[in-house]
């Protein structure tokens, strides 16, 4: 009689679970590092007595830095296992271009949501005494504090006024803008550099929309990272700054995070694969007609 093969059934690490957990902490460390910035540039340095200035240039490009490390070595941590999407915008682009089956889709966006949340529950946990000094120094109960919320989440810039437009298109351009260069760093029908610089390519992305597009609305540009650390700044004290999003100058923001960059992360492949691919696809098309060389007969 014939051995029957019992086909083993896969583990949760060989398996989307597997990804789930390299997605949870991919996120968890760009978080970590990017707000880990904002921490410093905010009340690490001022509270510390490191810097007696006011907050300027300098401590702007710390946090666009950190932000762009922060995505290099997420990536590094997932890239392997998950593609490190690490942001809903990117997960939902590539389903929409049909490099990411849907169904997933849920299983990503929470793992990236539990991670950014566990990533600001950590920071807060190491420069909870800072951020209670600041608020102590300027006077300002916690849930009227913007300064010491805005480590944690974004909020747009007084002049919008009470605008949705102005920082619902700053998101989206921004957002877009991360997707179109994505999808250019990865395509090998392009100019596609060695997959292991693709985490510091797309970091340097990260650093050029925070040195371009950062100031207007404190470029989210990934809804996990704006939600995430928003629901556990609500959870801490914030209160309403953090949700329903409301201060002197905007009421009810807490949505555009989310819903400007999925729009504009399908707007950043519909532009590259309507624009790009089909010129790659039609010059590839004419160097394989070429090498083929014109069809002959035999004699």
């Amino acid at each position: 009689m014939a051995e029957r093969s019992i086909a083993r059934r896969r583990g949760y690490r060989e398996g989307l679970g597997g990804e789930m957990i390299a997605e949870y902490l991919g996120t968890f460390v760009l978080i970590l590092l990017g707000i880990g910035s904002v921490a410093v540039a905010v009340v690490g340095l001022p509270g510390s007595g490191r810097q007696v200035v006011p907050f300027g240039a300098p401590n702007w490009l710390i946090i666009s830095w950190g932000w762009g490390l922060g995505v290099v070595f997420g990536v590094y941590v997932a890239g392997g296992i998950s593609g490190a999407h690490l942001n809903p915008a990117v997960t939902l682009a590539f389903a929409a271009r049909k490099d990411f089956p849907w169904k997933k889709i849920p299983a990503y966006w929470f793992s990236q949501l539990f991670g950014a949340f566990s990533a600001a529950a950590l920071v807060y946990a190491s420069y909870h005494w800072a951020i209670e000094a600041a608020d102590s120094k300027a006077g300002l109960p916690r849930d009227k504090s913007l300064s010491t919320y805005s480590i944690f989440a974004t909020f747009p810039a007084s002049y919008f006024g009470d605008s949705v437009w102005g920082p619902f298109l700053d998101e989206m351009i921004g957002t877009a803008i991360l997707l179109l260069l994505i999808c250019a760093l990865i395509d090998l029908r392009n100019t596609a550099p060695g997959v292991n610089l693709h985490p510091f390519l797309i970091g340097l992305v990260v650093v050029a929309i925070g040195l371009t597009f950062g100031t207007n609305s404190g470029y989210a540009i990934n809804p996990a990272r704006d939600f995430g650390p928003r629901l556990f700044t609500y959870s801490e004290g914030w209160g309403s700054i953090a949700l329903p999003g409301h201060f002197m100058w905007f009421n009810h923001y807490w949505w555009i995070p989310i819903v400007a960059p999925l729009a504009g992360g399908l707007i950043g492949v519909a532009i590259y694969d309507l624009l790009i691919s089909p010129i790659l696809n039609a010059r590839r098309a004419l160097a394989e007609a070429q090498e083929e060389g014109p069809a002959t007969e035999e004699i």
